[in-house]
């Protein structure tokens, strides 16, 4: 797994202050004792980890605990961070950049309003531009025209071509333009911003499923990638939300947007074990380049307060 370093692990550490104050201090050398276990599951639910994710955690550590005769809290630390770790680990595609092998790559990115996506449409194309990857951006959020002419921004910042309508088109013909023109061109990466929607607005997942079928017809392959934007702080109101995302686009995995010292960590572990999709990238920032790839091992070091979690494959 790529390591990420610099303000990443910074950043990382800000969200893991939160833990410090609570999960991670917990894993003193104080005797273990049923008090132990009852703040520890409180602390992970309050921290976003999300009740039926807790229960789990804890139910394992309690047999850990009992198996290794483990008599102070301290004790239990590498083991709880080793937990974390397995349960990210795995997730098929956890913390690995995309593949946009194929040309050209369709990676369309939904999510509710607010949630970060034409920020993040444009931190894609600068990545992938930096990759020495062309691309196309797809302003396919039709309903806002102030996130057309961002869109237009975010591309004379990164060198990437924006297809655009008018505002009100139909946000499938906006798709479709763009294909045309990255295959005609042959373009590496088309990367569609989509309207944010309710969940509730059978409409406009609708209008999501066509923009699916467009792509799936048009481009070689189909859609590679359908990422769910993600605001971290939005913690466990976004997994009803992404299961009906799921069902219009299917899902291949999670930016989180907005995660810095306002987020909860336990989001990351309740993304891998309820909606069993990997996190490929955090945004950090406002920059363009402020969208990282995610690690597994920084995070749970962050979170935990550890400078290594031991590699079983070292």
């Amino acid at each position: 797994m790529m390591a990420l370093f610099g303000g990443l692990v910074s950043k990382f550490k800000r969200v893991a202050n939160k833990w410090s104050q609570g999960v991670s201090n917990l894993f003193s050398d104080s005797p273990l004792t049923e008090r132990f276990w009852e703040e520890l599951e409180s602390r992970l639910i309050i921290g976003d980890v999300g009740v039926e994710t807790t229960e789990s955690l804890v139910s394992t550590l309690r047999e850990a605990a009992l198996e290794h005769r483990v008599a102070h809290t301290g004790e239990l630390k590498g083991i709880f961070a080793e937990m974390l770790v397995e349960l990210l680990d795995e997730i098929p595609g956890m913390g690995r950049p995309l593949d946009v092998s194929a040309q050209p790559s369709v990676i369309v990115l939904v999510g509710v309003n607010g949630s970060g996506k034409t920020t993040t449409a444009g931190k894609l194309a600068a990545m992938f531009m930096s990759q020495g990857k062309s691309v196309i951006l797809a302003a396919a959020d039709t309903y806002r025209a102030a996130a057309i002419e961002q869109l237009k921004i975010c591309g004379e910042r990164s060198g990437a071509r924006v297809i655009a309508q008018a505002h009100g088109s139909d946000s499938a013909a906006v798709v479709y333009d763009a294909i045309q023109s990255a295959k005609a061109s042959e373009t590496d990466v088309v990367v569609v911003d989509t309207a944010g929607r309710l969940h509730t607005k059978s409409n406009l997942m609708e209008e999501l499923a066509k923009i699916g079928r467009v792509a799936g017809r048009e481009a070689p392959g189909g859609i590679r990638e359908s990422l769910l934007v993600l605001d971290s702080v939005m913690g466990q109101n976004g997994f009803t939300q992404a299961e009906v995302f799921n069902k219009a686009v299917p899902l291949t995995g999670v930016i989180l947007t907005k995660f810095d010292n306002t987020a909860k960590g336990g989001i990351v572990i309740s993304i891998a074990r309820k909606l069993r999709l990997p996190v490929r990238y955090v945004g950090l920032g406002e920059g363009a380049s402020d969208l990282e790839l995610f690690s597994t091992r920084d995070f749970v070091c962050a979170l935990m307060d550890m400078e290594r979690i031991n590699d079983n494959n070292e």
